[in-house]
């Protein structure tokens, strides 16, 4: 069987009076992720990894923020197109697993949703899609509230 890893990292400034998108959920907040895109460093960590596994370079050289039709898409609509990329290499998403890191506000209460949100992008069962959340403990520039970051590493297989 032919299997592929990939690792995917990301990381967003954080700013007052944006939107917080974090496996494509709109999650409450006071301060949202600022990007190109609506800034989801969870689905950009996925498509780095799965873009990595694919030896496809990273999100920023498939979808640059240069180019003026990715001016606040979805980052949803980025991971169905790398999952095309995927399948069309003749691979299946076996499974992702990641981790969000962000002081506040705690996000375990949505994690069911952004798994359901995911697999619907990705082709998979939430039962193969672990998302776990952490702190910093005060520590660094996720622990001072200024940012969001994002890890994932994924195993794609033959189909």
């Amino acid at each position: 069987m032919d299997l592929k890893v990939g690792f995917g990292f990301d990381v967003h400034q954080l700013e007052e009076g944006t939107d917080l998108w974090i496996g494509g959920v709109k999650i409450p907040a006071e301060k949202g992720a600022v990007g190109h895109s609506d800034a989801d460093v969870l689905i950009h960590a996925i498509c780095d990894a799965l873009l990595g596994a694919m030896n496809l370079r990273d999100i920023g050289y498939q979808f640059p923020n240069s180019d003026p039709q990715y001016k606040g898409i979805k980052s949803i609509k980025l991971l169905q197109k790398v999952c095309e990329m995927v399948e069309e290499r003749g691979y299946v998403v076996s499974n992702v697993d990641s981790t969000v890191s962000l002081e506040t506000p705690k996000i375990s209460e949505y994690i069911q949703e952004m798994k359901r949100t995911l697999a619907s992008a990705v082709c998979l069962h939430a039962e193969n899609i672990s998302i776990k959340a952490t702190t910093t403990e005060k520590l660094g520039f996720t622990g001072r509230m200024e940012g969001i970051a994002a890890y994932c590493i994924v195993l794609i297989r033959k189909a």
